[in-house]
């Protein structure tokens, strides 16, 4: 496990094949077993393969070309009405979205993360033709990946903690 998360990167090109439908189930099956508050499971997902969807929502976000090339994109929502205490939800949604990533890179897929599309949440939320109560968190994109980045310089661990008692 410590080694998946370790080597796990953002991939932004993709080589241009689909996702099998076994792989999608296992990067959304890995997303629900993320820890949620009082088990209230607040994350919904749109699953979106066709390619003209694809394009509009590459036109929301500067990282479009990652959308286009990507086997499937996951659009990550938050279903308000299932919550109970936003800022845990908003944790748990967050919890998802990284099991979601990690199951892919196990499975030798690469996964993006794009929150910038949020700027465009509404629109987003509308093409979807999400309910009223879902909010998006993020859309993931996922394929067969063209290179994998080296890792990115890290803090030591003596950088980021700030108490011992």
């Amino acid at each position: 496990m410590i080694e998946t998360i370790k080597s796990r990167r953002s991939i932004r090109r993709f080589k241009k094949t689909q996702v099998a439908e076994e792989d999608i189930q296992t990067i959304l099956d890995a997303g629900t077993w993320a820890p949620s508050g009082m088990n209230n499971q607040p994350w919904r997902f749109a699953v979106i393969r066709d390619n003209e969807i694809k394009c509009w929502l590459a036109d929301l976000t500067q990282y479009g070309s990652s959308f286009k090339s990507a086997g499937v994109l996951i659009a990550v929502f938050m279903d308000n009405n299932a919550g109970y205490e936003r800022l845990k939800d908003l944790q748990s949604i967050g919890a998802c979205i990284q099991n979601m990533l990690l199951a892919a890179h196990s499975i030798n897929l690469g996964g993006l993360w794009v929150g910038e599309i949020l700027k465009n949440r509404k629109i987003v939320e509308e093409l979807l033709g999400a309910p009223r109560d879902y909010e998006l968190m993020a859309v993931l994109a996922f394929g067969e990946p063209c290179v994998r980045p080296k890792a990115p310089k890290r803090r030591q661990i003596s950088e980021t903690v700030f108490l011992i008692k």
